[in-house]
């Protein structure tokens, strides 16, 4: 049975993964896309790389008929999805790649992202994206969060931790690099070639970052107290993937087997052998995470890496992957593509 699928946004980079994606999908058809700014275009003159793929004319939301369409995905700017979102019709499953649901908390949202939330209803039926731990409520959910890149990636290698008791509440630290297309595509002057080139910089510096409210939401559940954890991005020139060294207190033989544990059955997350660093280069265009473990040289303590593609498994591949549970298709479709290399 095909299903057919909208993408809301389609000029975007988190929309051409979609499109890439679904390209693949065995029983997916790509029958709306919309891009208001570039409405009236073809996917292949905003996106070359996509000129082979027999795909509709990008529209105007307000122009697209929903009728015989099973999943929209959202992948608009953050505060603009919730209007959106708030006029499609019942019968349309959601898949939103924006922020405007990842928080439970209304008086949440307002903090990090400086305005109240506009559709409050849908906000408290929500159901986070991140798949591995959300699976169940994922499969009945009609609307759906997906994570922040950032978030996702310090999850994979905090929450079992966290659940097991086997590291230090108080003593987090997440350092974190991450690529150029994170943050979107529309024209910034600190994002300019001559301006990003041969150099790094880290930003949102001192817990500003809007990812730590995602932080705050789940570590707090999972230990069922408050943990707040230190995080610090840092911005690198390269186009897609993010790398989080996280250095914790505890075991770091016990760290190690506790996340082999919880992550054997999973197909889309690799532990390396112990005492193994990750590369963003082995899970580029991937739907992958790589984990290692490391232990420090000071006793009790140690590094725990995640990598994985923020453009794949960070948005539009963890958005896939919850559309083919909420779809009851194979969770695997159309996103076993080996990554890129080099």
């Amino acid at each position: 049975m095909t299903q057919n699928i909208a993408i809301l946004g389609a000029s975007g980079y988190t929309g051409a993964e979609l499109v890439r994606l679904i390209a693949t999908h065995p029983s997916m058809k790509i029958a709306a896309l919309s891009a208001n700014s570039k409405a009236g275009l073809t996917m292949a003159q905003v996106f070359p790389h996509l000129r082979h793929l027999d795909l509709p004319v990008l529209q105007k939301i307000e122009d697209l008929s929903f009728d015989g369409i099973d999943l929209v995905f959202c992948a608009l700017p953050h505060a603009t999805s919730q209007a959106v979102i708030s006029k499609l019709p019942d019968h349309v499953k959601i898949v939103d790649l924006s922020a405007d649901f990842r928080l439970r908390n209304a008086a949440a949202y307002e903090t990090w992202y400086g305005g109240p939330h506009k559709a409050l209803d849908l906000q408290a039926t929500a159901v986070y994206g991140l798949t591995e731990f959300y699976r169940d409520r994922i499969k009945s959910a009609r609307l759906v969060a997906g994570t922040g890149c950032n978030a996702a990636t310090g999850q994979f290698a905090l929450r079992p931790l966290i659940e097991a008791g086997c590291i230090d509440l108080d003593e987090i630290i997440i350092d974190l690099k991450t690529g150029v297309s994170g943050a979107g595509r529309s024209l910034k002057e600190n994002l300019l070639h001559a301006e990003l080139s041969e150099g790094m910089n880290a930003y949102a510096i001192g817990g500003t970052h809007r990812h730590l409210g995602e932080f705050d939401q789940e570590f707090s559940a999972i230990a069922g107290q408050d943990v707040k954890v230190q995080f610090t991005p840092h911005l690198l020139p390269m186009n897609r993937g993010i790398l989080a060294t996280v250095y914790v207190k505890g075991t770091a033989q016990h760290i190690y087997d506790v996340l082999s544990a919880a992550y054997a059955d999973e197909p889309f997350i690799e532990m390396l052998p112990f005492g193994q660093a990750p590369s963003t280069h082995h899970v580029r265009g991937s739907n992958f995470v790589h984990l290692g473990v490391v232990a420090d040289r000071i006793e009790g303590r140690a590094i725990v890496l995640a990598s994985l593609d923020n453009l794949t498994k960070g948005s539009s591949g963890q958005a896939l992957q919850n559309a083919n549970l909420m779809l009851g298709v194979e969770e695997t479709a159309g996103l076993m593509l080996a990554p890129l290399y080099p």
